[in-house]
């Protein structure tokens, strides 16, 4: 049970400990007072050696223990008050008194020990008052106050020298405690700013990266296709050039064509990375709030469509590619990242096509039904009369179709078939009508 003591709150750094004290002012004003209630109660052991026929020296020697147990106030504020009251049919210890009530009242002591211990000094005070004062009227002949005089004073005395100090306790205490609550909901507000600010961080990392990986997806898909499809037009303008000239000019047009249109893409796509004006009119951005979410492919207005899915498969039917389309259901609108995702995921797996099943037969199936829309594309086995077009492959395609469909919540599959080819799946949900 340790006492506050009013110069806790003060400033001044703390140096290091000294058994219970925290400073070294601290240690200097319990010692001064110590020092002073001792000598105070060593000049009161006189007069109480003198009363009681003791020693002086012995009444001295009293005195500067008593007073000096003020000295541990801060550690036992009990012990004080019990010493202050056991010495006060003594007359002596009215600083030590006062401090020790102070010192209660101001620490972390149960209320009801400090009633019970101020309610034992006013007692002990109102009744040594009591009898020297009446003592002293009896004495004087002279002096005739009425019956009323000597209990009221006493009662006066014995409030005065218990009831302020316990009230200035009790005041310092509760102001102490105040501070102490303001100190740690500052220091909390502190660790969660400190926290939200990390965690800001990371939500700007993780929409950074996120941001990074969709354009590095746009990227693979527009060069990759478009990249693929000159390759095998370029293949095919070598083999027909010497046979049929009008066929090679034809080829060498369509190349021409997707390299253009590879390179518009591929100019949009580096001056959304330039400049930040771009940026924010085509690319809605990524919700801070969806961290530790699965992520959501980002999509711009003006990207692929569904209703382009003819154009992307007569693409592949220039390059030579047998492909057949099949749509089943009612076609109609879907969200912007439904559509794209769902025609990235045709483009990947066409390309995939070209890159490794150069003259396999491929199909390619749609269905729009209730509150999805899936998709298919199969290829059967490669034609080995058909020459090899030798295009490299990262092995980035699927996993980076399997994020899109993932991201949206759909369902992915891809593997290979009975026959020989491969098989690419995937279904989407209808995010508006969800």
């Amino acid at each position: 049970m340790t006492a506050t003591g009013a110069d806790r709150e003060a400033a001044g750094p703390t140096t290091r400990g000294y058994w219970w004290w925290e400073r070294r002012r601290s240690v200097a004003l319990d010692g001064g007072l110590a020092l002073v209630s001792a000598l105070e109660c060593a000049l009161e052991g006189v007069e109480f050696a003198g009363n009681t026929g003791l020693p002086v020296p012995l009444g001295v020697v009293f005195g500067l223990v008593a007073g000096a147990v003020l000295l541990v106030r801060r550690k036992w504020p009990i012990a004080v008050v019990l010493v202050s009251i056991a010495t006060t049919p003594a007359e002596m210890g009215f600083l030590m008194g006062l401090v020790g009530l102070y010192t209660l009242a101001a620490s972390d002591v149960p209320r009801r020990i400090t009633a019970v211990l101020m309610s034992m000094q006013l007692v002990g005070t109102f009744i040594v008052t009591y009898v020297r004062l009446r003592q002293g009227v009896d004495a004087d002949a002279d002096f005739g106050p009425g019956d009323w005089y000597v209990p009221m004073l006493s009662l006066f005395m014995a409030v005065g020298l218990t009831a302020p100090p316990v009230l200035f306790g009790l005041y310092t205490g509760a102001r102490r405690r105040l501070m102490e609550s303001l100190r740690e909901r500052a220091d909390s507000l502190e660790r969660e700013l400190s926290l939200l600010a990390d965690r800001a961080e990371e939500r700007a990392e993780w929409a950074r990266t996120e941001e990074r990986n969709r354009i590095a997806r746009e990227m693979h898909d527009v060069v990759a296709h478009r990249v693929s499809l000159m390759v095998v037009h370029a293949a095919a303008l070598q083999a027909v050039a010497p046979k049929d000239p009008a066929k090679a000019v034809r080829n060498a047009a369509l190349v021409g064509d997707m390299g253009r249109q590879a390179l518009t893409e591929l100019r949009e796509m580096l001056g959304v990375l330039r400049t930040g004006e771009p940026m924010v009119a085509r690319v809605t951005q990524v919700p801070l709030a969806s961290v530790g979410r699965r992520a959501v492919p980002v999509a711009t207005e003006d990207g692929p469509r569904l209703d382009e899915m003819e154009t992307l498969v007569g693409e592949s039917r220039a390059a030579g590619m047998t492909v057949e389309l099949s749509v089943e259901g009612e076609a109609r609108g879907y969200a912007p990242e439904v559509e794209q995702t769902a025609y990235r995921v045709v483009q990947e797996a066409l390309t995939n096509v070209h890159k490794h099943a150069a003259g396999a037969k491929t199909w390619v199936r749609l269905a729009h039904r209730a509150s999805e829309v899936a998709m298919q594309v199969e290829n059967g086995p490669s034609d080995a009369a058909t020459a090899d077009a030798g295009l490299p492959s990262g092995g980035n395609g699927l996993l980076g179709m399997r994020e899109r469909v993932l991201g949206l919540g759909g369902v992915f599959v891809s593997g290979p078939t009975d026959a020989g080819g491969f098989r690419v799946s995937a279904v989407l949900p209808d995010v508006d009508a969800a």
